[in-house]
């Protein structure tokens, strides 16, 4: 099967902050797959546009399906830096079917998904209440899917644990005042991302540290507090390249309901990622997470702050019960949470595939 990758090669368009997540776990899965037996082409839309800018980035896109004419365009989109037009085309005119895997459904359909939907044959969610959003505006050929763990890459890692807990991710919602709870309860505990001391790190050493941690937080409250800054991303938006621009007013009610539904918990990527590289996977709850893993067995979820630091002295104090959970969230993982097996049943879904 030939497929066109079209998706953002560094976080947020940046290059200077390393690869984005969808590189480093849909490309890189893509390529690999079933022995890497797909032929996957790369269209880095971030990277050309930042040398081309937008229009003809967007020419490039066309001509790029034109030239290779692949069975599947698979898009993650970002933004609006793909035009509706350049998708509706490629969707009508190509013989490609087009796929978008649509992230944070939970909070982004208002102002986001609802909107780019129709373009394409057919799209993804996350969410699990998303897919009857999606029947209400018409659309059916929507797939509920969810994160994995790109196996290709996470790997448990034979490294003494130097860590009681560590966190990484940036310090959203209550997330500061929970680490300050633990640390106040007489614990150690450590945490990297943008807006803590220790910082940003790499891919690679965030793998080694879910290895080297006895106890791998995952705090999965988001942002969703009204403040001014919530406020003012109703009216004005930030582009790839950091400048403000005027939001159209039928937006302005979308945004309202984005930044309230932004309270809803989702599962994330790291529910997978830390049980994928054989680390103790200590988690709050989310949407549907228990549908994943069994709590107590091979994750475990905490309800408050109290039970949170409760578990977290419990499961340092029991080497062989976090142990025993860790192998078994690890071996969950490799049997039913890789993105080779998503994108699999993705393919049979939409036809391309037996």
């Amino acid at each position: 099967m030939k497929i066109l990758y079209i998706g953002m090669k560094y976080e947020y368009g940046r290059q200077e902050l390393g690869y984005s997540f969808e590189h480093y776990n849909f490309y890189d899965s893509l390529k690999k797959i079933e022995g890497g037996k797909h032929q996957v082409s790369y269209f880095p839309f971030d990277e050309i546009m930042r040398e081309v800018g937008r229009d003809k980035m967007n020419e490039k896109l066309l001509e790029t399906v034109q030239k290779e004419k692949p069975d599947l365009c698979f898009f993650f989109l970002f933004k609006d830096e793909i035009k509706k037009q350049t998708i509706k085309k490629i969707t009508k005119q190509s013989g490609s079917i087009t796929f978008n895997w649509f992230a944070d459904d939970h909070f982004r359909f208002y102002n986001f998904s609802k909107y780019y939907t129709p373009l394409f044959h057919w799209v993804s969610t996350t969410d699990s209440q998303a897919k009857e959003k999606y029947h209400k505006i018409g659309y059916k050929n929507v797939i509920k899917t969810q994160w994995a763990c790109n196996h290709f890459l996470y790997k448990p890692l034979n490294l003494p644990k130097i860590y009681d807990v560590t966190f990484i991710g940036q310090p959203h919602g209550n997330r500061r005042e929970v680490i300050e709870k633990i640390k106040k309860a007489g614990i150690n505990v450590k945490c990297w991302g943008k807006g803590w001391p220790a910082k940003r790190i790499s891919q690679e050493e965030m793998i080694k540290i879910f290895s080297q941690s006895k106890i791998n937080l995952n705090l999965t409250k988001s942002s969703g507090n009204i403040n001014f800054r919530a406020l003012a991303s109703i009216f004005l938006k930030r582009e790839l390249n950091e400048s403000l621009k005027f939001v159209s007013p039928r937006y302005w009610f979308p945004n309202f309901q984005s930044i309230l539904a932004k309270k809803r918990e989702q599962i994330k990527g790291r529910n997978f990622e830390i049980p994928g590289s054989g680390g103790f996977l200590l988690t709050s709850n989310a949407d549907n997470l228990k549908d994943y893993y069994i709590p107590g067995k091979e994750i475990v979820i905490f309800q408050n702050t109290k039970d949170l630091i409760d578990k977290i002295h419990y499961y340092l104090a029991h080497e062989d019960k976090r142990e025993a959970i860790a192998r078994a969230g690890h071996e969950r993982t490799l049997q039913d949470h890789t993105y080779e097996k998503r994108f699999k049943e993705i393919f049979k879904i939409i036809g391309l595939t037996k």
